[in-house]
C-alpha cells in the first residue's frame, strides 16, 4: 500500500517538494520529446516499484519519482488546458499523494489538483477512482481532464446512472474512473450476487480520491446502500392504527425527547392504545408488530415534516437530503418508517423487499487500500476524519488571500421579522446591481423567501430541486450584475460563481466595484461546515465579497435543541421588528451549533458501532463466496462425497457437474446470507427493548449477530451437501434457472436514511 509506505514525508516538507517541481522545466521540449521523457519515466517508475515492494526510502520516492511526475503533469496542463497550476493545487496534489484530507478553499481548482495523484497512482495499472458528488460532475471532470491523461497514455472514463453493465465494466477498466460513491457502491453490491465471474463490473480496488470529502466521508458516511429483491405481498398497516395515531395527543399520550429526535408513548398513551385496539398489554410479545407500526406512524407524523424532510411528487414520497436540500435520488427510510409515511398520506405502500446486500458508504470506501480526499471545509471536522478514517487534515492556503468580509449574524426575536430584514437587505443590494446568493435550509423556506422577494418586484432564480446540470448553469450565473439566487444548500454543487458571469469583463468590473457577491444565510445549519460552504461561494480567488447570516429565536436549530432555557428572561414572549443587539446571544448560538454538531458526531459513531462487526462478517462471507464464484474452492461433493462425485462426473462430465455444483453452492450460500441480513435488521429494529433489562444495545446486538453468524457457517456446509445430493444433474440451463440458479432478475437499489432510535425508559415500565 503506497500511502502507508509514504508517511515518512512531513507536511512541513511539502513546500520543498513544490520547489523541486517548479525547478523542472519542460517548456522548451516539443510534444514528441516530452512523450519520450514520459515513456522513459514510466519504465523507470514501474521498475522501481517492482524492486521496492516495501518502500522505505520515501525521500527517494518523493524527491524523485513523485516530483518528476508532477512536473511533467504541470507542463501537460499548460499545453492541453492552457492552465498554469497554482502552488496551492500542487500542495493539494502532494497532500493527496500522502493520504491526507486536503482543505482547499472554494474556487481554487480541486478538480485539477486531483489529476496529479491520479496520474501517479494510475501508472501502476491498477486503476484509480475519483469519487464525485454527483453524476454531472463525474462526466464533466472526466471529459475536462481527459486530454491530460491521454498525453500520459492513460485512459479516463466516467460512470452515469443510466449505463448498462458492459458500459460500466469498460469504464472501470479505464486507468482513472470518475464515479459517485453511490454508483460505485451499488455496482459492488450487484457484483456480490452474480453467479458468473464474467458478470462482475469492478476489478480489485486500488486507490480512491474523494472529492467533497466532508460530504461523502462524514455527512453520507453512515448511509447504507442496499440491493433488494421482491418477496411478493407487502406489509399493510391496519387502518385502526392510523385512526389511533390521529387521536393521540402530544405531551399527554406521547412525548418527544428534548431534541425532538425521537418520539415515544407515555403510560397514558399506552393505555389509550390498549383500550382502542382491545389488544391487551401493548408490550407483550404478541403485539410486537403492532407496537412497531405505532412507533413508526408516530415518528412519521411527529418528526417528519412535508417540504422539509420530504415532498410528495407523482404519487411518491421523495426524501429531501438534509445537507443539500435537494431530492435524494433512490433514497428510502428503513422499511417500516417508509411504509408508515406512505400510509399517512394514503399512498400505495412500497413493495416489500428482501435485502440481498447492504453496505454503508464508509465501509465501502474502506475497501480501497489507498484513500485521500479534498474539500473546502475539512478543518472543522478534523477530529472525525482522524478518529473514523485515521487520516489527517492538511490546510492549503488559497492562491490569493481571501478578502471576503464575514459579518456578525443578525438575530431577531421571530421569523417574520427575520424574513422582512432579509428582503430589505436584498432590495438594498439589488437596487445597486450587486449579485446576491441566499442560502436557505429547506425547499419550503426557499420558496417562501422567493415569494417574499417577488412581492417586492425582485425576480430571482430558485435552486431547490435535483437537476445537477441545470443547477451548474444557474450557479455559474449567480455572480452576474443584478442576479438574485435562492438556494437550499451549496454543498457539492461543484461549480464556481464568477463575478459578472461567464466571459464578461465589463460586468465583472461593475460587480467588483459593488463589493462582489453578497451571500446571505437565512438560518444556521446543524453543522458549521455547511454554513462555511455557503460563505465560501463569495470571495473566490482573491475577489471581494461578503456574507451574513440572519437568524431568529424561533429557528428550528435554536428551538429544537433547547435554547429556550438559556435565553435571557427579558426576551421571553418579547417580539420586535429590529434586530437584537446582544453579543451573548451570538456566543450562545455558536455554542448550540457546536453542541448539535457534537451530538450528530456521536450518532454517527453509534451507527458505526452497529456496522463494524457486520462488516467483518460480510467480508468473511464474501471472501468464501468469491472463492466459490471463481472456482477457487473445491466443491463439497468432491471432498465430502467422493464416490457420488465420481459417479456424476462419469455420467454427465466433470465440467458440467462442477458448474452445477458451483451454482448450487452459491444459491445456498446466498439464501443463508439473506436470512442473516434479515435477522440482523430485525434485532436492530427492536434492539432498544434490551434497555428494559439494563443491557448495552450495541453489545447485545453484537452478541446476537455473532451467534447467528456462527450458526450460518455451521449450516452452510450441511445445506449445500443436502441440496447437491437431491439435485438432478441432468437439468438443462433453463431448468436450472427455474430452480433459482441465476442472478435475481427482480432487483433494485436504494439508499436508507439509517437511524437508531434511543427511546425513553418509561415505555418499558409495564413490560
Amino acid at each position: 500500500m503506497l500511502l502507508k509506505r509514504k508517511k515518512g514525508i512531513r507536511p512541513a516538507q511539502y513546500k520543498e517538494l513544490v520547489n523541486i517541481i517548479n525547478q523542472k522545466d519542460f517548456t522548451k521540449l516539443s510534444d514528441s520529446e516530452l512523450k519520450q521523457i514520459i515513456n522513459t519515466y514510466k519504465q523507470n517508475y514501474l521498475r522501481y516499484l517492482d524492486n521496492n515492494s516495501n518502500i522505505r526510502d520515501t525521500k527517494q520516492f518523493a524527491n524523485g519519482y513523485m516530483t518528476q511526475c508532477y512536473a511533467i503533469t504541470k507542463e501537460i496542463c499548460r499545453r492541453v488546458l492552457c492552465l498554469e497550476p497554482y502552488e496551492s493545487q500542487l500542495l493539494t496534489g502532494i497532500a493527496l499523494c500522502f493520504g491526507k484530507i486536503a482543505e482547499l478553499p472554494t474556487g481554487e481548482g480541486k478538480t485539477l489538483a486531483a489529476v496529479f495523484p491520479a496520474v501517479l497512482n494510475a501508472l501502476t495499472g491498477k486503476g484509480v477512482h475519483v469519487l464525485t458528488f454527483n453524476d454531472y460532475l463525474a462526466k464533466r471532470d472526466a471529459q475536462w481532464m481527459q486530454g491530460i491523461y491521454e498525453f500520459w497514455g492513460l485512459k479516463a472514463a466516467y460512470i452515469q446512472e443510466n449505463m448498462d453493465r458492459p458500459q460500466r465494466r469498460k469504464a472501470y477498466l479505464a486507468d482513472i474512473t470518475y464515479v459517485t460513491p453511490k454508483e460505485a457502491g451499488f455496482d459492488y453490491l450487484r457484483d456480490s450476487i452474480v453467479y458468473e465471474k464474467s458478470e462482475t463490473v469492478h476489478r480489485l480496488f486500488n486507490c480512491v480520491i474523494v472529492d467533497e470529502a466532508d460530504a461523502i466521508l462524514i455527512d453520507e458516511a453512515r448511509t447504507p446502500l442496499v440491493i433488494a429483491g421482491n418477496i411478493g405481498d407487502q406489509h399493510q398497516i391496519d387502518n385502526r392504527l392510523l385512526e389511533l395515531v390521529g387521536l393521540l395527543r402530544q405531551n399527554i399520550d406521547y412525548m418527544t425527547d428534548e431534541n425532538s429526535r425521537n418520539v415515544y408513548l407515555t403510560e397514558k398513551g399506552s393505555s389509550v392504545a390498549e383500550k382502542y385496539l382491545s389488544c391487551g398489554n401493548l408490550y407483550s410479545r404478541k403485539n410486537v408488530e403492532t407496537l412497531t407500526d405505532i412507533n413508526n406512524l408516530l415518528h412519521a407524523k411527529v418528526l417528519l415534516k412535508q417540504d422539509i424532510d420530504y415532498i410528495i411528487k407523482d404519487g411518491r414520497i421523495e426524501i429531501i437530503d438534509e445537507f443539500t436540500g435537494r431530492v435524494a435520488d433512490r433514497r428510502k427510510w428503513d422499511y417500516g418508517l417508509q411504509i408508515a409515511i406512505e400510509a399517512l398520506h394514503g399512498i400505495k405502500c412500497t413493495a416489500s423487499n428482501r435485502i440481498l446486500g447492504k453496505i454503508p458508504i464508509q465501509n465501502f470506501i474502506s475497501l480501497y487500500p489507498e484513500m485521500s480526499g479534498m474539500t473546502a471545509t475539512a478543518k472543522s471536522s478534523e477530529d472525525e476524519f482522524g478518529s473514523t478514517y485515521e487520516h489527517d487534515v492538511y490546510v492549503v492556503h488559497p492562491n490569493k488571500k481571501c478578502i471576503r468580509i464575514d459579518y456578525d449574524d443578525y438575530v431577531f426575536t421571530h421569523k417574520e421579522a427575520k424574513y422582512n430584514a432579509v428582503v430589505k437587505e436584498v432590495c438594498t443590494s439589488h437596487s445597486m446591481g450587486r449579485p446576491v446568493l441566499i442560502g436557505t435550509s429547506s425547499i419550503k423556506e426557499s420558496e417562501q423567501v422567493a415569494a417574499l422577494l417577488r412581492q417586492q418586484g425582485i425576480e430571482c432564480v430558485v435552486l431547490n430541486a435535483k437537476n445537477d446540470e441545470e443547477e451548474a448553469k444557474i450557479i455559474a450565473l449567480a455572480g452576474k450584475f443584478g442576479a438574485v439566487t435562492v438556494s437550499t444548500n451549496m454543498a457539492g454543487r461543484g461549480v464556481d460563481i464568477k463575478l459578472g458571469g461567464e466571459d464578461s469583463p465589463e460586468e465583472r468590473k461593475k460587480v467588483l466595484e459593488l463589493g462582489g457577491l453578497y451571500v446571505i444565510g437565512v438560518s444556521r445549519n446543524e453543522c458549521v461546515r455547511i454554513d462555511n460552504q455557503l460563505r465560501g461561494r463569495a470571495g473566490r480567488q482573491g475577489d471581494p465579497g461578503s456574507s451574513r447570516f440572519f437568524i431568529s429565536l424561533e429557528d428550528d436549530l435554536l428551538v429544537q435543541f433547547g435554547l429556550k432555557k438559556d435565553i435571557p428572561s427579558k426576551y421571553y414572549g418579547f417580539r420586535q421588528e429590529e434586530r437584537l443587539d446582544d453579543r451573548k446571544l451570538l456566543s450562545l448560538i455558536c455554542h448550540i451549533q457546536r453542541v448539535v454538531d457534537g451530538q450528530n458526531f456521536e450518532i454517527r459513531k453509534t451507527l458505526g458501532k452497529y456496522s463494524y462487526l457486520l462488516e467483518w462478517q460480510r467480508r468473511a462471507f464474501m471472501k468464501k463466496r468469491f472463492e466459490v464464484l471463481s472456482s477457487g474452492a473445491p466443491g463439497l461433493l468432491s471432498t465430502e462425497k467422493k464416490e457420488l462425485y465420481d459417479e456424476l462426473c462419469s455420467r454427465y462430465g466433470k465440467e458440467r457437474v462442477d458448474e452445477i455444483q458451483r451454482k448450487m453452492s452459491l444459491n445456498c450460500m446466498d439464501e443463508l446470507w439473506y436470512d442473516f441480513l434479515e435477522y440482523c435488521e430485525n434485532i436492530k429494529e427492536g434492539i432498544n427493548l434490551v434497555l428494559a433489562g439494563r443491557k448495552e444495545p450495541v453489545d447485545e446486538f453484537n452478541r446476537l449477530s455473532i451467534s447467528k453468524f456462527e450458526q450460518l457457517q455451521e449450516e452452510m456446509k450441511e445445506r449445500i451437501l443436502e441440496t447437491l445430493e437431491n439435485t438432478d444433474f441432468s437439468m438443462n440451463d433453463s431448468q436450472l434457472a427455474d430452480k433459482g440458479l441465476k442472478t435475481p432478475s427482480a432487483t433494485w437499489t436504494y439508499i436508507i436514511n439509517d437511524s437508531i432510535k434511543v427511546k425513553n425508559f418509561s415505555i418499558f415500565s409495564r413490560l
